[in-house]
């Protein structure tokens, strides 16, 4: 009974000591740094975009004004105003660029009537937050 003791005794210090060891060596492994491909790849984007608009609420036809800034989107860069129809995202016919310290600056005229959620859509499938604008 007592070899049994000291074999179970000597295998539980073993396996605590190897385990200690595994996670202090673990511990102390550098964590390997993503390869830009591979983040780039699997979509991870470090670019943003915000959005303002200049007005709530507007009549039909009226003009609202986006405004914003990006990071992460080079000077020239295309952004365009997207709105929800349904489920989907779909483009307007409303564009501009990236200018020099990152702002832009965007006119639309709205057209349909009811709720409208808008977006901003880098050329990079950077997307801004949804803002929401009515138009009477």
């Amino acid at each position: 009974m007592r070899s049994r003791c000291a074999h179970a005794l000597t295998a539980g210090v073993l396996t605590a000591a190897l385990l200690t060891a595994g996670t202090a060596a673990a511990s102390a492994a550098p964590s390997p740094k993503p390869s830009p491909s591979a983040s780039t790849s699997a979509g991870a984007s470090t670019a943003a975009i915000t959005v303002k608009a200049s007005a709530n609420e507007v009549d039909q036809g009226g003009t609202v004004t986006f405004t914003g800034r990006t990071k992460g989107l080079k000077v020239g860069s295309k952004l365009l105003l997207q709105h929800k129809n349904g489920t989907k995202w779909t483009t307007l016919k409303a564009s501009t660029t990236v200018k020099n310290g990152s702002g832009y600056t965007l006119d639309a005229k709205l057209l349909t009537k009811g709720k409208e959620q808008l977006r901003i859509k880098g050329d990079d499938d950077t997307v801004s937050p949804t803002v929401k604008v009515t138009v009477k």
